[in-house]
């Protein structure tokens, strides 16, 4: 097989839930120290390895948001200077930027009403810290549902990456080694499969001899073995020792990134390093499929369901909690634009009642399920407070029930069926992730209905406008002799994470 048909997309994904760089710095230094390195050595890598290299990088809206802050930024100044590391990601050309939701949301675990402002602040906030806008889209724990599709593409997204156990190509043949297009309501985008089981191996240790053995056993082995393959892989970019690793020869980038750069750059590497929107260009999905609605694997969770945020019963009640609080914003709203009352009076309280409830959708409080949904139910206490006094004001001034229009919201969403299984044994807990923020602008315009220029949307159409540990996911296939040797192969995750 030569060089030229294998590709290789490369993805890391960053996020911090809110608040917590300044918890950990003032927490744990060392843990702050080893987290914001991680920030930082892939676009020096990147750069380095510029005439060669090609990353796939994807923050969280709320982590941007942290880095951005000037309290933030004066916090870490003795470890890095945040300010030029996000200069440095806006000058690599072969670090392609991924959108996800700006507070991390489980999509299809939210309303409805809410995807488009998590997905337009996410955007917002990327452009601002970077200069350019994403192409793709990472779903936050890769929890996924054919429904968004056509909300990802009205955002301007041209493809997004979903878990490759989760795919049904029409024909019936299972490969995760070619793009697909999914198509939901006539809106088409395209899919990229991960591969899970060498991404489960990115994730905790291997090195290139060991990698392009595996993915050349893996391509021979598929339906389609002499046609072009694209492997993706992709994981968290700042959890566990081998990201982590301080000691960069023994780490994800010392042991394995540089040199398969280096082997790639003297011509004698089977594999080639890609950007998934310059392989889509020359390689353009004609397949079409269907995504199973699903997430990645965590720990004893196969990701086959969202159990793992809405598994139990006071999980389903928080995203209960959520949706109604959603809804009751949306009728709110539609009530104070169609009445007389001050905009003074109501709209400071509407718009951090909508920063609040955007925030309680971060997946990291449900994730962690007891100890952490009083996070969520913090949130949703404060933006309900504020909604009470929104609806005095309207009374007061006679905007009352039933002489105004009807509310502009859809129906609360109802909790899919594949998460109403019993949580599964997550057996020990030995990895996490820090997490964080929203933009501060609140959107204000009135939500737009559901069809939003749906039939006319296709792929690539332009923008118009203190912690607990997480589960280990399943380690990959087989390690090449690397990965048993130097510190930090399978080292403690920490942070929040969720």
């Amino acid at each position: 097989m030569t060089r030229s048909s294998i590709y290789h997309a490369l993805g890391l994904h960053m996020h911090q839930p809110p608040g917590n760089l300044r918890l950990l710095i003032e927490s744990n230094a060392w843990e702050a120290e080893q987290i914001i390195r991680a920030y930082e050595r892939p676009v020096r890598y990147a750069l380095q390895y510029r005439d060669v290299a090609h990353l796939h990088i994807g923050f969280s809206g709320v982590l941007l948001e942290q880095l951005l802050d000037p309290g933030i930024v004066d916090s870490y100044r003795h470890i890095l200077d945040i300010p030029e590391m996000l200069a440095r990601y806006a000058e690599a050309d072969n670090i392609e930027l991924i959108g996800m939701g700006y507070y991390h949301p489980i999509f299809p675990l939210i309303p409805r009403a809410d995807w488009e402002e998590q997905l337009d602040r996410g955007l917002s906030i990327t452009e601002r810290a970077f200069g350019r806008a994403p192409r793709g889209f990472w779903p936050p724990e890769m929890a996924f549902s054919m429904e968004m599709v056509p909300a990802l593409v009205q955002a301007g997204y041209e493809y997004v990456v979903v878990d490759g156990v989760h795919v049904r190509p029409e024909d019936g043949i299972s490969d995760v080694f070619r793009p697909y297009l999914a198509c939901h309501e006539g809106v088409c985008i395209n899919i990229i499969p991960r591969d899970r089981d060498v991404s489960n191996a990115q994730e905790s240790g291997l090195d290139p001899n060991w990698f392009q053995k595996e993915v050349r056993w893996r391509v021979e082995g598929s339906a389609r073995p002499h046609e072009t393959r694209l492997v993706t892989t992709w994981s968290d970019g700042e959890n566990g020792g081998w990201f982590r690793q301080t000691h960069e020869g023994s780490g994800f980038f010392g042991h394995f990134f540089a040199p398969y750069m280096e082997h790639f750059r003297e011509d004698d590497y089977p594999i080639s390093p890609v950007s998934l929107s310059d392989f889509l260009r020359h390689t353009p999905a004609e397949a079409r499929a269907q995504v199973q609605t699903g997430a990645w694997n965590i720990g004893g969770n196969s990701g086959l369901d969202l159990s793992q945020w809405a598994g139990s019963e006071s999980q389903r009640s928080a995203v209960g909690a959520v949706s109604r609080l959603s809804a009751r914003y949306w009728d709110l709203r539609r009530r104070a634009d169609g009445s007389t009352v001050s905009v003074d009076t109501v709209s400071a309280r509407l718009e951090r009642a909508r920063q609040l409830i955007l925030e309680a959708e971060t997946s990291c409080f449900l994730f962690w399920g007891d100890a952490w949904i009083p996070h969520l139910y913090e949130r949703t206490s404060q933006a309900g407070q504020g909604l009470d006094a929104v609806e005095a004001a309207l009374s007061a001034l006679g905007a009352e029930t039933g002489s105004l229009l009807e509310p502009a919201h859809p129906p609360v969403d109802p909790v899919p069926a594949t998460a109403h299984r019993p949580a599964q044994a997550s057996g020990a807990r030995s990895g996490g992730r820090g997490w964080g923020g929203a933009t501060k602008a609140s959107k204000q315009a009135s939500p737009k209905t559901r069809e939003h220029k749906a039939a006319s949307l296709r792929p690539g159409t332009a923008r118009t406008t203190a912690p607990r540990p997480k589960p280990v996911r399943h380690t990959g296939p087989r390690r090449g002799p690397g990965a048993a040797a130097g510190p930090g192969r399978r080292g403690v995750k920490r942070g929040p994470r969720g």
